[in-house]
């Protein structure tokens, strides 16, 4: 039974009235995101794998619901998922479709819900790369998942040199022509393979991808140009080829908060061994840019948190921060991140300060 009532002022959000609005355009498409996403990347798989640790199916599936609850009724609109997504895979887009059939059956039309895939799903030859059997695969497996009939964006996860690039994006043209994807795009493609993906698609006659998915947050900016293992300049790309962007890690798995300030906490990401994040990344040179750059938000009159998402939103090119939640307090916290003035060239040189020295 549906027990939720979305709130009736989520669209009232105070920066619907700013420059670039709560409601940010993807690039040239007519797709308008959210400034904050959600995904449900490691908070929404099986009891006990996610940060909170919630060991029991009703808690587990409890907390999920109002993690996506809060999100909604803060204007949040846009869910991003994966087919590997869990752990274990798949199990986040299970948990999400029932949320998605039992709670917003009645708001599938004001929701963005995406899926990938690109990453190892299931062994043998066919559940990993860009593969047009393993996209195509992939994407009516998570609709099952999703209790979906089709979702708005589908996205080949990453670049895979072993498969011809043609393949892959006349995969998810199919993908947009059997109706199971209203839009699609691409995530983590270097800068150069970004550009030749929309050359092969125009010359071919394939639906364009209208949005990328990078990596980026104060601790990591690649996609500026600033990794010579991975050249070129991936805003500047999108831009020019009038792509969206939406960064994933804006808080860098959590190091951008104040839960790092004395160290690791034993609740932490990095306290567990089977996290991305490594207690060796927590250096005391860390430590110090942390309490550096947190004393500057509260300077402003934010958290960490709320000051490090301003900081990716900054640039009129990035549609929206993709921020990953283990409760609904902190959705609440990064929603209200663009509630303060915008970061001001003092502050800018002043961050930039912080994270050169």
């Amino acid at each position: 039974m549906d027990t939720y009532t979305p709130s009736p002022t989520r669209y009232d959000h105070p920066q619907v009235q700013a420059e670039l609005g709560w409601f940010r355009p993807c690039g040239n498409s007519g797709l308008k995101l959210p400034a904050i996403s959600i995904g449900g990347w490691h908070n929404f798989g099986d009891p006990g794998t996610d940060a909170g640790r919630h060991a029991d199916e009703a808690s587990m599936h409890q907390n999920a619901q109002s993690i996506l609850f809060t999100a909604f009724d803060h204007g949040v609109t846009h869910f991003d998922m994966a087919n590997n997504y869990g752990p274990p895979p798949g199990s986040a887009e299970t948990r999400v479709g029932r949320i998605l059939h039992d709670n917003f059956r009645n708001h599938r039309d004001e929701l963005i819900i995406s899926s990938k895939a690109g990453y190892p799903m299931q062994p043998g030859p066919y559940g990993d790369g860009g593969g047009r059997k393993y996209v195509i695969a992939s994407c009516h497996a998570s609709l099952k998942r999703l209790q979906l009939d089709y979702v708005d964006i589908f996205y080949s996860h990453r670049y895979d040199p072993d498969t011809p690039l043609e393949e892959t994006l006349g995969a998810l043209d199919t993908l947009v022509q059997h109706g199971k994807a209203l839009y699609v795009g691409i995530s983590s493609y270097p800068a150069d393979i970004t550009s030749e993906a929309i050359r092969i698609c125009e010359a071919n006659g394939f639906v364009k991808p209208i949005i990328h998915q990078p990596s980026y947050s104060m601790l990591d900016r690649w996609i500026e140009g600033r990794d010579p293992n991975r050249p070129g300049n991936l805003i500047e790309t999108c831009g020019e080829l009038g792509m969206g962007m939406i960064v994933f890690c804006p808080l860098a798995q959590g190091l951008l908060t104040p839960k790092y300030l004395n160290g690791v906490p034993d609740d932490s990401r990095a306290a567990h061994e089977d996290g991305f994040l490594t207690k060796d990344r927590v250096t005391p040179v860390l430590i110090q840019r942390l309490h550096d750059l947190h004393e500057l938000a509260e300077d402003r009159g934010q958290t960490l948190a709320q000051l490090a998402l301003a900081w990716a939103l900054r640039d009129a090119r990035v549609t929206s921060a993709l921020i990953g939640a283990s409760r609904a307090s902190q959705v609440q916290q990064c929603c209200q991140a663009l509630d303060a003035p915008p970061l001001s060239s003092d502050e800018l040189a002043r961050i930039e300060a912080i994270l050169a020295n």
